[in-house]
């Protein structure tokens, strides 16, 4: 046997040697592979369930200090030289990580658009970590392609009731209206000024192109600009009315006077469901507007978008079928795991104008064929199968499961301003549109009701020590420089009670710290 040969021989049994070590740590056919993976997920699942979804306070009160201390002391190292027990590294996890989290599902983690994840969304993120299909080709998810087209085809019904619409699920509203704002200024500048953005960069007129949105719009409108190489001065805030949506008069106000001025309007902004307030844009009035003045018309839906399977609410998104493009979160109130959203378009065409190809992924004999590759539809190249979790939250639920959580969760927050604006000491700022409410603690018959000052550092020392004490999570927010708190009322299993406790918490906690 020649020498060469007798080499390979060797190592070929080395190789298998080696690859014996490494088997059980992937999942495949093998006994001793299944055994691993089914014993890694118990112990992380124990973890997990002994430690976070059991804890019955929203956080543990465990300043940032301490916690970092407690962590470098029990993970003494990122990169251990060797391996270390599975059962135990779980066990670490949850007693010292899980534990200090904050608890998402817990009724009174009420800060963000932060939502409980469905146990049946969770039990579809082991299907997408475990298949680990990247949505970018086919030949990387073949299945997944076909459930995610099916799924944009569904929400491009629901929403923009076009035969013409298409779409593809994004990590969420800041990658969708980036993606929103990019397609309107290539389009912008391929009719209007017969320049191609994608070979040629930008030309020397773009620093006068604006978009218009209101000034309560997500600061993303403001991020992407930036991002677009437009600069945040190409944003045009329009003033609000005292429901804090767009003012469409002062819109038209502002498209006059920057056309005048010689500058270039591609694009308007609406918003469904702000931060703060969960206001809507009066969406077909600022449609009108946007096809009166040929510009894109844009919503970001991103909180809002969940309205339209409630058969009570969905009249408030009305006009939203007018938009150019649409951004919808589904790791809100459809209640699904981080990350989780998709961007819509009403014209499929208008994907042209971030489509490449590269023959080692979506080469262009594919389209021939009718192969499809999602990469042509995305600013990402690897993306996960997120199409799933909602597919099978929406078969698990329902739509009508759907709908009574969100009206509940609506009727929640008109029931909590209720009992805010009957609070003396209370001072309500918003008649909730969904079910966001903005408030501050404002004692009455103190001459310091009155210092600002004073009111801004109450209601942040209230946010703090109530998280301190476990006792709830709330938001802080600015109004004109004040200092408001908010409760964002997402979860349907909180309750009026949960409501009144807060409150209770909060006047019990003045009475403490009244000398601040």
């Amino acid at each position: 046997m020649a020498m060469n040969q007798v080499g390979l021989l060797e190592r070929a049994g080395e190789q298998s040697i080696t690859k014996q070590r490494f088997d059980r740590f992937f999942l495949h056919s093998k006994e001793e592979s299944i055994d691993y993976y089914a014993k890694a997920m118990k112990w992380a699942q124990e973890g997990f369930v002994d430690q976070f979804s059991s804890n019955d306070k929203p956080y543990s009160g465990l300043p940032h200090e301490d916690f970092t201390k407690l962590f470098n002391q029990t993970f003494n190292e990122i990169l251990p030289e060797n391996e270390s027990s599975v059962e135990t590294l779980f066990k670490n996890i949850g007693e010292i990580i899980l534990k200090h989290s904050i608890v998402v599902s817990n009724p009174t983690c009420l800060a963000h658009l932060h939502c409980p994840p469905l146990s049946a969304a969770l039990a579809a993120e082991v299907m997408i970590s475990g298949t680990n299909q990247s949505m970018d080709s086919w030949d990387q998810s073949a299945s997944a392609t076909v459930v995610e087209e099916k799924m944009v085809r569904w929400l491009s019904n629901l929403y923009l009731k076009s035969n013409r619409a298409d779409g593809v699920f994004t990590s969420g509203g800041t990658q969708s209206n980036f993606m929103g704002l990019l397609l309107a200024r290539d389009r912008y500048l391929k009719k209007q000024l017969n320049w191609d953005a994608q070979k040629d960069g930008l030309p020397v007129e773009a620093s006068k192109l604006r978009i218009f949105c209101s000034k309560d719009a997500h600061f993303t409108v403001r991020q992407s600009a930036f991002l677009l190489g437009l600069g945040e001065q190409a944003v045009i805030s329009v003033e609000t009315d005292s429901e804090h949506r767009m003012c469409v008069n002062d819109l038209d106000r502002c498209v006059k006077e920057a056309t005048e001025q010689g500058l270039l309007p591609f694009a308007i902004v609406a918003t469904a469901g702000t931060t703060d307030f969960g206001s809507i844009d009066p969406l077909a009035e600022v449609a009108k507007r946007a096809n009166h003045y040929q510009m894109w018309f844009h919503v970001d839906a991103a909180y809002g978008g969940a309205l339209m399977l409630s058969e009570r609410h969905k009249h408030k998104l009305t006009g939203i079928d007018l938009a150019d493009s649409l951004t919808v979160d589904f790791h809100k109130l459809f209640y699904q795991p981080i990350s989780c959203g998709a961007f819509l378009v009403k014209d499929r065409s208008n994907f042209d104008f971030i489509k490449l190809n590269a023959d080692y992924l979506n080469p262009e004999d594919d389209e021939e064929t009718g192969i499809p590759n999602l990469v042509t539809k995305s600013i990402q190249t690897t993306r996960r199968f997120d199409a799933l979790k909602l597919f099978v939250s929406f078969h698990a639920l329902g739509r009508k499961t759907f709908a009574d959580m969100i009206d509940y969760t609506i009727s929640l927050a008109r029931d909590t301003a209720t009992v805010i604006e009957e609070e003396p000491d209370f001072e309500l700022l918003n008649e909730p549109e969904i079910n966001a409410v903005v408030f501050r603690y404002r004692p009455q018959g103190i001459e310091r009701s009155n210092d600002s000052e004073w009111l801004n550092r109450l209601n942040g020392l209230i946010r703090t020590k109530l998280l301190e004490q476990g006792h709830s999570v709330l938001a802080r927010t600015r109004v004109n420089k004040s200092v408001y708190l908010k409760l964002t009322l997402l979860n349907p299993r909180t309750t009026i009670e949960d409501i009144q406790s807060i409150v209770s918490q909060m006047k019990h906690l003045v009475q403490i710290e009244a000398h601040i």
